[in-house]
């Protein structure tokens, strides 16, 4: 932990919680768990933070998901989604996914047998309220700029590509060694930022990867400096936000 005259960064190192399925493994972050005495796992509407691995060739057979909202963000690779509605979509680098649960959703994923592995995020937001309309939004998005943030998602109403139905945003970034860049803050809202790759120092503290921090605090600024490329994600959160916590993973 370091304190700065606007801001308590707290870090963690990587996650211990890993569930190993064979050809599917995951990775939970828990972005709650960076500050001592919250009671929560997640932190305001953003539950919990996957790392998701999936070898060539790999099926997750149709499942359902509720009262949650869930992005998936690949940075490389393909990761291929068909549901009941009928949709058959790739999420890539040039592409985001976000299947707006509700009330119910089915979907499965998939690697073919000649896609390279796969690494990903699925983030899991709250929604603000139960059982709203179910729905998936995958579009395409802006070309990514080296040292500067790219606005993914926001609470509908905002001006960023795709919607989640809470006060959450997510940024990514590629950073190359040696170059600073502020992380994405504003009034009354905290921050929590991934390093997927790379290490980064902040607040007198280094970051590799799969290491992550909380900025809270008034504007919660703070700025990384790449000591390695790297590849980022960072979420603008409102702590008091309201949320429901009975997604069917997100919870």
């Amino acid at each position: 932990m370091s304190t700065g005259s606007a801001a308590t960064l707290y870090t963690a190192p990587r996650s211990t919680v890993f569930r190993d399925q064979g050809a599917f493994r995951t990775r939970f972050n828990f972005p709650g768990r960076l500050r001592p005495d919250h009671e929560d796992h997640g932190y305001g509407p953003l539950s919990t933070v996957v790392e998701s691995f999936m070898d060539p060739g790999t099926l997750i057979p149709m499942h359902r998901h509720r009262n949650e909202e869930i992005v998936s963000w690949v940075p490389a690779g393909v990761m291929r989604h068909d549901d009941r509605r009928g949709n058959a979509l790739v999420t890539d680098a040039d592409h985001l996914m976000v299947m707006n649960a509700g009330e119910g959703f089915w979907h499965e994923e998939r690697t073919l047998a000649d896609d390279p592995p796969l690494r990903m995020l699925q983030i899991f937001v709250r929604p603000h309220e139960l059982d709203l309309p179910a729905g998936i939004q995958h579009e395409p998005l802006p070309e990514p700029v080296a040292g500067e943030w790219r606005h993914l998602f926001g609470p509908e109403g905002s001006d960023a590509p795709l919607s989640v139905r809470n006060r959450v945003h997510l940024h990514d970034a590629r950073l190359e060694a040696g170059r600073d860049l502020a992380v994405p803050a504003e009034d009354g809202w905290d921050t929590y930022f991934y390093v997927f790759d790379g290490t980064v120092s902040a607040g007198g503290e280094t970051l590799e990867s799969t290491e992550s921090g909380l900025i809270v605090g008034d504007g919660a600024e703070l700025t990384l400096t790449a000591d390695a490329d790297a590849t980022l994600v960072a979420f603008r959160i409102d702590p008091d936000a309201p949320v429901t916590r009975q997604g069917t993973i997100g919870r």
